[in-house]
């Protein structure tokens, strides 16, 4: 892994998490994958969901990650990385607070799901994303649940064979926005 990226998910170094955009994305692109492996385990500590340090920490880099991805065209080199960082969201609470305020992991998951549908066009990707982003669809968070449809529709548009097998799931999951 890149040396500032492993100092700044080491220490959880805010302070240093900044000068991750100082850096060509050259540099930093052979270390993605493992970089989000390493924010996977920091989301998924006990106390994430209220270290604010750690959540800021998390949310500079993976702005950082998805930036240089977007921009080398690495998606589909980093995509089992992406998705699985995706999917442990679903083992945390997405709903939001009283207050309309998103959770952490909603605000990973969202991120995450934005670098990785884009790509609706590349049915490698969406062979992988597909079948987490169906799960998502359940977990009561509208906002996501809004935002997966449309993804969804265009992943439709592109490679239906991709949605075939989720086609119950997706059903139900209209069903359910409808009846509320």
């Amino acid at each position: 892994m890149h040396q500032l990226f492993g100092l700044v998910l080491a220490q959880k170094d805010l302070s240093r998490a900044g000068d991750l955009f100082s850096l060509d994305n050259a540099e930093i692109e052979g270390s993605i994958s493992e970089a989000l492996e390493q924010i996977r385990i920091i989301s998924s500590s006990v106390d994430y969901h209220t270290n604010d340090n750690d959540q800021a920490v998390v949310e500079i880099c993976i702005t950082r990650i998805t930036t240089a991805i977007r921009e080398t065209e690495s998606i589909e080199k980093h995509g089992e990385a992406l998705v699985a960082l995706w999917e442990s969201c679903l083992e945390h609470n997405l709903r939001p607070s009283g207050r309309d305020e998103d959770t952490p992991h909603s605000k990973i998951a969202s991120d995450i799901m934005s670098c990785i549908l884009q790509n609706y066009n590349r049915p490698p990707v969406m062979a992988l994303a597909v079948p987490v982003a169906v799960k998502f669809l359940q977990r009561g968070n509208k906002e996501l649940c809004r935002n997966m449809s449309s993804y969804l529709s265009l992943a439709a548009i592109a490679e239906v064979d991709l949605l075939a097998d989720h086609t119950d799931a997706i059903v139900k999951s209209v069903l359910q926005g409808t009846s509320k």
